[in-house]
C-alpha cells in the first residue's frame, strides 16, 4: 500500500471485538465490511469524515412455515 492511500484511511471499531478497524474515507452507508480479528460482518450506519459508526449486520433467517 502506497503512503498516500495510507492517509486516506479512516479507523473506527468493532463493536463485537473492539478491535480497530481501518476502513476507506470514501465508505458509504449501507456497506459491508468484515472485522479482520472476529470476522463479524458489519454494516455501515454513518460515515461523516473521520466519523464512522458500524453496527452488526442482521441476518434474516428463514422460518420455512413454521
Amino acid at each position: 500500500m502506497k503512503f498516500e492511500e495510507k492517509l486516506k484511511m479512516a479507523k473506527t471499531t468493532c463493536p463485537d471485538c473492539l478491535a480497530e478497524i481501518e476502513v476507506p474515507d470514501d465508505i458509504m452507508v449501507g456497506e459491508i465490511i468484515s472485522c479482520p480479528d472476529c470476522g463479524l460482518d458489519l454494516e455501515v450506519l454513518k460515515a461523516e469524515g473521520q466519523t464512522i459508526e458500524l453496527q452488526k449486520l442482521a441476518i434474516e433467517k428463514e422460518d420455512w412455515g413454521e
